[in-house]
């Protein structure tokens, strides 16, 4: 008879990433059903009291410890993994402070650091923390004369334009809310490929859909200077292109950039027209991929590719590994996208041009859970529940950051869905060096039973074809 073991840790805190891992750790040991090792929040609260936990009081600010095992010598054994575990995390951040007593905020920690003077003293502040609590530590930042990158989400608009509009009247930019992704000077903020450096630049209102641009480039021996994300509503009504008119010039201010890229999902129609004009009157020749804005690019794939034309550099046959799909009869069923995207999501809708697709990486879905770039669970229930007849498509992303290894994840509700009668199709968004391996990735998925294409617009018009019993 199953055995729980439930704690709560008051006030020891660690990020999500580190405590999903430490849950999978347990989970793999024998005799462990389930591991829950989350902060106490309302949602994980939730989900524990929905695996049939008897939950003690907790606060947000406590770890909550939820086990369930075949008896108690299983548990104990998986507490003291557990201790071991946590023990690991708390010596590698005093180590990565290296033993000093850790600055209590923002301001305190740029000013430690400008202390020393010279190379040494702080320019950019990374927050990655709660929506409800990142707007303070963004507006501290920007007080203390740093540019701030803002990976957190569920930021209000509100907050996000008087923290753009102060950074206007002091100097230093914005990166986000959610924001993804960045690169400065070759060092990756977030979901960050490898990529060789070189002579574009890219402004991005838009993680997935930077991230695509840049390693279809570097897949072509073109390197980039600077990526510099600001947030998926940047390009909004209410936003107004506040962060994308200030990155555009900072790039075409910077010697290294010789083009830049302005990538964005559809942006409100008078903020994309501001944003065009801008763009226009740079000394840096601009090459725009704003998703579904006329007489722009048309998809991700074409901006790439019109960015290598105007560098002089031949366009590559993009590499893709199809896998063999069964004759159909003719077309059937719905094109299902699953993706952890949101931009690569839009792009996948207008280029298949029918379907029902979801963003799992979208502020309801992330809301006190790991971002599905690292978690695949959300997308494999959906995956489960895909009827025969229906095509999938779905993207995996790699980079640092990202799941070590999304395609072993997958395989299993990939092969499962194929064996049911549903052709998977992915869009494997990577660089040559990324940690994941590109190539393996790819084939991995392959041998799942998917066909993987290395560009989304394609994967998109592949499916779309499948669909049709056309292919």
């Amino acid at each position: 008879m199953s055995a729980d073991l439930v704690r709560v840790r008051p006030g020891v805190y660690h990020d999500s990433v580190s405590l999903m891992r430490v849950s999978g750790a347990l989970s793999a040991l024998p005799g462990i059903e389930v591991a829950v090792v989350a902060m106490a929040t309302e949602l994980n609260l939730g989900l524990a009291a929905g695996l049939g936990f008897a939950l003690p009081e907790a606060g947000q600010g406590d770890l909550l410890v939820a086990l369930r095992g075949a008896g108690p010598e299983d548990l104990e054994t998986a507490r003291a993994e557990l201790d071991r575990l946590l023990a690991g995390l708390t010596a590698r951040t005093v180590q990565e402070g290296g033993g000093e007593r850790p600055a209590r905020t923002v301001r305190s920690a740029a000013l430690r650091g400008a202390g020393g003077g010279g190379e040494g003293a702080a320019t950019l502040a990374l927050v990655s923390v709660p929506g409800p609590y990142a707007f303070a530590e963004a507006m501290d930042a920007i007080e203390a004369g740093l540019s701030v990158m803002i990976f957190s989400d569920n930021v209000p608009v509100e907050q996000e334009v008087l923290l753009k509009r102060r950074a206007a009247e002091l100097g230093p930019l914005v990166m986000g809310p959610d924001c993804g992704t960045a690169v400065i000077c070759g060092a990756g903020l977030g979901f960050a490929n490898v990529l060789r450096p070189g002579p574009v630049g890219v402004v991005a209102a838009s993680g997935t859909g930077a991230q695509q641009v840049t390693c279809l480039l570097d897949l072509a021996g073109v390197g980039v200077s600077h990526v510099l994300g600001v947030g998926g509503r940047d390009l909004s009504a209410e936003v107004a292109g506040l962060s994308t008119l200030r990155a555009l010039a900072a790039l075409d201010a910077d010697p290294a950039t010789e083009l830049i890229v302005l990538v964005s999902k559809p942006p409100a129609p008078e903020t994309g027209l501001t944003v065009r004009r801008a763009a226009r009157a740079l000394s840096t020749p601009v090459v725009t991929a704003l998703l579904g804005s006329g007489g722009d690019s048309g998809d991700l794939t074409r901006a790439a590719e019109a960015v290598l034309r105007a560098l002089g550099v031949p366009v590559p046959v993009w590499p893709s590994w199809p896998a063999p799909v069964s004759p159909r009869a003719g077309p059937a069923g719905t094109l299902r996208g699953v993706y952890s995207g949101g931009t690569l999501c839009a792009e996948a809708r207008t280029v298949a041009g029918t379907g029902e697709f979801t963003d799992f990486g979208d502020d309801a879905y992330t809301r006190g859970r790991a971002h599905p770039m690292i978690d695949p669970s959300l997308r494999l229930e959906a995956l489960a529940r895909v009827p025969p007849g229906d095509v999938v498509l779905l993207d995996v992303v790699l980079g640092h950051a990202a799941d070590p290894d999304p395609a072993t994840g997958l395989a299993s509700g990939i092969a499962s869905a194929v064996a049911r009668g549903v052709p998977v199709v992915v869009a494997l968004v990577g660089s040559r060096d990324d940690p994941q391996g590109l190539t393996a990735q790819a084939e991995a998925l392959r041998s799942a039973g998917a066909s993987v294409f290395v560009s989304n617009a394609h994967a998109a018009g592949y499916a779309a074809a499948l669909l049709a019993g056309a292919r």
